[in-house]
C-alpha cells in the first residue's frame, strides 16, 4: 500500500511544476474558478444595466402614467416670473415633502431644456435605485452580489414605470442613506447623528414615503441589533431617540408653520394585498407581471428549500417588519394613491443586503442568471414595445396643442367608462396625463393638471380654482354627454356640471368613436389615441 502511495505521489509531482507546493494546486483552483464565475457574473450585471437604462435615453418623453402631468408642473415652475409665466396657475411654496424634482428640476432647466432636466432626472432616479442598492449591499456585507440585480429586475416595477418620480427618487436615497448609516452602526455616534439629520432632511424634502422606509429599515435593523448584543434599556433608548429626533423635529416645524403632508383621505383597499405581489413587476402587462412575478417567487422558494438562499438574522427582522408593514399600512393615506404597494420594491432592493447565496456549481450560477436575466429582459422588452410607439404619440398631441389659443380652457374626456388605472388595457394609461402639456404649449388651464396642498407647489389661481380637480382621470364622455343634454346624474362632479360654458377645448381620450355632440363639439385634430373638439359655448 504504501509503495503505491509513493509511487503516484511521485507521478503527481512529475506533472506539477517545481515551484508549486502540493497544497496549492487545488486552492488556485478553485480561485481560478471562482474568478472566472464573478467575471461572468460582473459582465452579466453590467450588460443589464446598459440595455435598462436605454427607454429613457430613447424616449423624449417617456411613457409612464404620471410623467406627462410632472413635465407640464416643471414648466410651470421653470417659467414661473418670467413673460411666458401661465396665466392661470401660481407657484406657492410651503414647508411639506414630496418635493424632490420640484426643487432640482427648475434649478437644472437654467442648463438645459425643461424637457432634458426632467428626463435626467429621472435618470438620477434610477441610477440611485441600482446604486444605492449596490452600496448598501457592499457597506454590509463588504461585496457585491445580488442588490443589482435585485434592483435591475423591479427598475420598472409598477410604481416606477406608472411615473412616481419623487418617491423612486426619495427611495433611491434611502438606500444610500441606509449603507452609510450601517457603516457608522458601531462608531461614535455624534458622526451618525449627523449622518442621519442629514438624510433625513432630505428624505422629507424628496419623498415622504422614502423616508418612512428608510425610518422603518434602521428602526427595524437597531431593535435587532439591541436584541443581538443585549444592550441595556437605557442605551437602546438612547439610540432609538437620536434616529427620532431629526424626523420629529421636522414634523413640529411642519405643523408651527401650516405645512401638511398631502391631504385627507385613508383607505384599505385589503382585496388588492394578495394581489400587488403577482402585478407588481409590470405596469404594463397583467400577464408579464403575473408570469415573471411567480418566475421570481418560485425561484426565491427553491433557493430557499435547498439551503441555498438563507437571510441573516436581521435580514429576518426586516423581513417580518416589512410584511407587517405592507399588511396594516391603507392602500390611500394623506390622499395619496398606492402607499403599500411601494412597500413590495423597498423590501426587494433592501433585503438583497441581508441576504446570503451560496450556489453549489458553476450550473447553478449559470441557472441562477438565465432566470433573474430573463426576468429582467422581458419586463424592460415590455417597456420598450410601450414607450417606442408612444413617441408617435406624444408627438402628435403636441403638435394639437398649437391648434388651441393661448390661455384657452381644456378639459380631457375619455371615449368609455375607464377606470383609473385601466387594468382592461393599460398600455393606454400613459395617455390620460398627456393633454396636461397643454399648460407650457398653449398656456392653458388643464384641470388634472396635479395641484394638490402637500404634494405640488403649483396651485390653480382663484378664477379658475372652482374647476381644478387635484387628481383626476379623464370624464367619460358619457357624463359630458348627459351633462350637455340637460340630465346630469346627481353625483355628477362640480367641476363638470356646466363644462360647455366654462371649457373653451375638449380632448377626448381612447380608440375613435363618433362626436358624441356634433351640435356642441367640432373637430380639430385627431390621432389613434385622441381627438380633440372646439366647445361651441352655449348658454
Amino acid at each position: 500500500m504504501s509503495c503505491n502511495c509513493t509511487f503516484a505521489e511521485r507521478r503527481l509531482e512529475l506533472r506539477r511544476p517545481d515551484h508549486m507546493a502540493s497544497s496549492d494546486r487545488p486552492t488556485l483552483t478553485i480561485r481560478a474558478r471562482l474568478g472566472s464565475d464573478r467575471s461572468v457574473t460582473i459582465t452579466v450585471l453590467a450588460m443589464l444595466a446598459a440595455v435598462s437604462f436605454l427607454p429613457v435615453l430613447l424616449t423624449p418623453i417617456p411613457a409612464m402614467v404620471d410623467y406627462p402631468n410632472h413635465l407640464a408642473r416643471m414648466y410651470i415652475l421653470s417659467q414661473s416670473g418670467t413673460p411666458n409665466a401661465n396665466p392661470h396657475y401660481e407657484v406657492a411654496w410651503a414647508f411639506y415633502p414630496n418635493l424632490g424634482m420640484d426643487l432640482l428640476v427648475p434649478q437644472m432647466a437654467r442648463l438645459m431644456s425643461v424637457e432634458s432636466a426632467t428626463r435626467l432626472f429621472l435618470l438620477l432616479s434610477q441610477l440611485l435605485i441600482v446604486g444605492g442598492a449596490l452600496l448598501l449591499e457592499w457597506a454590509r456585507k463588504g461585496r457585491v452580489h445580488l442588490a443589482g440585480f435585485a434592483a435591475l429586475a423591479f427598475l420598472y416595477c409598477l410604481p416606477f414605470s406608472w411615473g412616481f418620480i419623487n418617491f423612486e427618487f426619495g427611495l433611491g436615497l434611502a438606500l444610500c442613506g441606509i449603507a452609510v448609516y450601517l457603516m457608522l452602526a458601531e462608531g461614535p455616534w455624534p458622526a451618525r447623528f449627523a449622518v442621519n439629520a442629514i438624510f433625513v432632511a432630505a428624505l422629507y424634502a424628496a419623498h415622504f414615503f422614502s423616508l418612512g422606509i428608510y425610518g422603518a429599515t434602521l428602526g427595524l435593523f437597531e431593535l435587532w441589533r439591541i436584541r443581538h448584543q443585549g444592550i441595556s434599556y437605557r442605551a437602546a433608548a438612547a439610540r432609538l431617540g437620536a434616529l427620532a429626533i431629526p424626523a420629529l423635529v421636522l414634523f413640529g416645524i411642519m405643523h408651527m408653520t401650516a405645512g401638511s403632508i398631502g391631504s385627507e383621505g385613508t383607505s384599505w383597499f385589503l382585496g388588492f394585498k394578495p394581489i400587488w405581489p403577482l402585478r407588481i413587476m409590470s405596469g404594463y402587462s397583467l400577464t408579464v407581471s403575473a408570469m415573471t412575478g411567480l418566475a421570481l417567487m418560485i425561484s426565491l422558494l427553491f433557493a430557499a428549500r435547498r439551503g441555498v438562499l438563507k437571510l441573516e438574522p436581521a435580514g429576518i427582522w426586516l423581513a417580518i417588519g416589512f410584511a407587517v408593514l405592507y399588511l396594516i399600512i391603507p392602500s390611500k393615506l394623506f390622499g395619496t394613491s398606492f402607499v403599500d404597494l411601494r412597500v413590495i420594491p423597498a423590501a426587494a432592493l433592501i433585503l438583497p443586503a441581508f441576504c446570503s447565496l451560496s450556489l453549489p456549481s458553476r450550473a447553478w450560477g449559470m441557472a441562477a442568471l438565465a432566470v433573474i436575466s430573463g426576468i429582467t429582459l422581458i419586463n424592460l422588452a415590455v417597456v420598450l414595445a410601450v414607450w417606442l410607439p408612444y413617441r408617435a404619440d406624444y408627438a402628435a398631441i403636441v403638435a394639437s396643442f398649437h391648434k388651441i389659443d393661448r390661455g384657452s380652457r381644456v378639459l380631457v374626456g375619455s371615449t368609455g367608462d375607464v377606470g383609473d388605472p385601466p387594468f382592461a388595457d393599460l398600455t393606454s394609461y400613459p395617455m390620460f396625463y398627456a393633454p396636461t402639456l397643454a399648460v407650457h404649449y398653449a398656456n392653458a388651464f388643464v384641470p388634472n393638471l396635479f395641484t394638490e396642498a402637500g404634494k405640488q407647489p403649483v396651485r390653480a389661481r382663484e378664477a379658475v380654482r372652482r374647476l381644478a380637480i387635484p387628481y383626476g382621470g379623464p370624464v367619460p364622455s358619457g357624463l359630458l354627454a348627459a351633462i350637455a343634454t340637460g340630465r346630469p346624474p346627481a353625483d355628477a362632479p362640480p367641476f363638470v356640471r356646466t363644462w360647455y360654458q366654462d371649457f373653451d377645448y375638449l380632448y377626448l381620450l381612447g380608440p375613435h368613436a363618433p362626436n358624441p355632440l356634433p351640435d356642441l363639439l367640432d373637430d380639430l385634430d385627431a390621432s389613434e389615441r385622441f381627438v380633440l373638439y372646439k366647445i361651441r359655448r352655449r348658454s
